[in-house]
């Protein structure tokens, strides 16, 4: 299965550590080029310094033969774009995009994107540990 991760910070390039292992084709975006050294030096996919909103970009990194997009920028505004670019655009599958603000997180999941909000993760899995 063809990946496309967006950002290659702690949480992009460990979940394109993942599916690499697992043996999927992994292609990592990302603006700064320094940024792939946190991908493992058994990984065998492809790094692509560009924008994840630029469609020329995600053309080159095999966006129409992808089967899942996942956008874990910094930033909820690109995370967001690049989400729906993907998703209504070039017709991705599978589109996950994290999303910092709760209230945001909200919204968009209520107009159809799959977010993921480690605020409200991490508020969960502390109240679970509180149960404890």
């Amino acid at each position: 299965m063809k990946a496309i991760i967006m950002g290659c910070g702690r949480v992009g390039a460990q979940l394109a550590a993942m599916l690499d292992t697992e043996g999927h084709d992994v292609v990592v975006l990302d603006i700064d080029p320094h940024s792939f050294r946190r991908l493992p030096q058994t990984f065998k996919g492809t790094p692509v310094v560009g924008n994840g909103t630029d469609e020329d970009v995600l053309r080159h990194a095999g966006i129409e033969e992808a089967q899942i997009f996942v956008a874990v920028t910094q930033g909820d505004n690109r995370n967001v774009l690049a989400a729906q670019i993907a998703k209504h655009i070039f017709k991705v599958p599978r589109v996950v995009c994290r999303i910092y603000d709760p209230i945001r997180e909200q919204m968009y999941r209520a107009l159809g994107l799959q977010t993921i909000s480690p605020t409200i993760a991490g508020a969960q899995m502390l109240r679970k540990a509180l149960e404890t």
